[in-house]
C-alpha cells in the first residue's frame, strides 16, 4: 500500500527529520538498564526538569508510562477515576484492569474537562462492597475533546478535591507541550499538582518513538521494577533518547505552526455543506462531524486523492496536524473534502 501524500490521521505518523536522524546516529551509549546509557540519563534529567519532578523513567509507549503509572498507584479492587473518552478507558486494552486489577470509573464532561464538583459527585464514599477509590486521571490535551486545553486553574481545583479525599493524580501528558506552547503556560506549572505524569516523544515532538514518566523518586524507583516485569527495559537506548533530546531543542516552539494549520482547515471546511466542526480548535486537532455520506465513505474518498483522516464514529473524523504537514498541504486537503462534499 503507497502511503498518503498528505498524512492528517495522527501525529503519531511523523517521521525523524534529517537532524534528528543525526543526532541519532552519532548519540553516545551505554547499558540503559544498568543506569549506563549517557544520552537515556540525560533525556530523563531534562524531562524531570521540564515537568518539576524529582526523577524520570524512559519508556517505549505511552500506554506502558499510563498502565505503570496504575501500576505503583494502585492495588487490586482500587478505583480509578477518568473522563469518558480518555486513552486510558478507550484504546489501551483495559489495561488498568487487566494488569492492575483496577476499575476505572467514567466522567462525562465537555470535551474531557470535567470540574471539581464532577469529581465529588463521582467520588464513592468508602464502603465494603464498592470499588476503593485511588487515582483520579486527566488527559492533557483531550484527544477526543479536539485537542482541549486543562486549564491549570481547573487542574487545581479538582487536585483539591482528589486531595481531600485522600486520591492521587495522574497525567496522561501526551500532548502536554503542545499545551504548553499554545497558552504560555509552562509544563512544569500544569504538572505541579500531580504525583506521576508523562510526556510522549512521538507525537508533537515528531520522534519514532517513545514516552518519558516522571514522578517522585521512589515513585520511580518502583516504576523501573514494573517496566523490568512489563519487558520495557532496554540496553543501547539512547539512538532513540537522542531523538528525544532533539525534539526538545528543535520542536517544541515550531508546534505553533501545527495550532495554526489546524485553525486554518477547521475554517476552510466550517461553512461547507453537511460539515459541522465539533468544537474550538486550541492546538493540533480537528473533530468534524458530516451528514450526506458516512465517515468511513469520506476517508475512502480521500484516500483515493492521497489524503488520509481518521474516521473515528460513523459520522465524526478527527484531523491532526504535525511536523510533516505544511500549510500548502492542509490547504490541499480542505479543498478535497469540499469538493467531496459539494462544497
Amino acid at each position: 500500500m503507497e502511503p498518503p501524500r498528505i498524512e492528517l490521521s495522527s501525529d503519531t505518523q511523523t517521521r525523524p527529520t534529517a537532524g534528528m536522524r543525526e543526532a541519532m546516529a552519532n548519540a553516545e551509549v551505554g547499558d540503559e538498564q544498568r543506569g549506563e546509557d549517557p544520552t537515556v540519563n540525560a533525556l530523563c534529567a531534562r524531562m524531570a526538569e521540564l515537568m518539576g519532578k524529582e526523577a524520570a523513567v524512559f519508556l517505549p509507549s505511552g500506554t506502558m508510562a499510563n498502565q505503570i503509572a496504575f501500576l505503583v498507584h494502585c492495588r487490586p479492587g482500587d478505583e480509578i477515576l477518568a473522563e469518558e473518552r480518555y486513552h486510558v478507558i478507550n484504546l489501551e486494552g483495559a489495561g488498568a484492569a487487566a494488569l492492575a486489577g483496577a476499575f476505572v470509573r467514567p466522567i462525562s464532561a465537555p470535551r474531557g474537562i470535567f470540574t471539581a464538583e464532577q469529581l465529588e459527585a463521582r467520588i464513592r464514599k468508602p464502603r465494603r462492597e464498592t470499588p476503593r477509590p485511588r487515582v483520579v486521571t486527566i488527559e492533557q490535551t483531550v484527544n477526543f475533546g479536539s485537542g482541549a486545553i486543562w486549564p491549570v486553574e481547573a487542574i487545581h481545583e479538582v487536585a483539591a478535591v482528589a486531595r481531600r479525599h485522600g486520591l492521587l493524580m495522574h497525567m496522561d501528558g501526551a500532548r502536554l507541550l503542545n499545551a504548553a506552547v499554545a497558552s504560555g503556560v509552562s509544563a512544569a506549572s500544569y504538572c505541579e499538582a500531580f504525583d506521576s505524569v508523562w510526556l510522549d516523544l512521538s507525537k508533537g515532538l515528531g520522534c519514532p518513538v517513545g514516552a518519558v514518566l516522571a514522578g517522585s523518586e521512589p515513585f520511580i524507583s518502583e516504576a523501573w521494577v514494573w517496566k523490568q516485569r512489563l519487558g520495557g527495559a532496554m540496553r543501547q537506548a539512547g539512538v532513540l533518547a537522542a531523538a528525544g533530546l532533539y525534539a526538545l531543542a528543535h520542536h517544541v516552539e515550531r508546534m505553533t505552526e501545527d495550532h495554526d494549520n489546524a485553525r486554518l482547515f477547521a475554517e476552510r471546511i466550517a461553512g461547507l455543506p453537511g460539515v459541522h466542526v465539533a468544537e474550538p480548535i486550541e492546538t493540533n486537532i480537528v473533530l468534524f462531524d458530516i451528514n450526506g455520506m458516512t465517515a468511513e465513505a469520506l476517508v475512502n474518498a480521500l484516500a483515493a486523492k492521497g489524503i488520509r483522516l481518521d474516521a473515528i464514529d460513523t459520522q465524526r473524523l478527527r484531523a491532526v496536524t504535525h511536523l510533516d504537514v505544511n500549510r500548502a498541504q492542509v490547504e490541499e486537503a480542505a479543498a478535497a473534502v469540499a469538493e467531496i462534499m459539494g462544497g
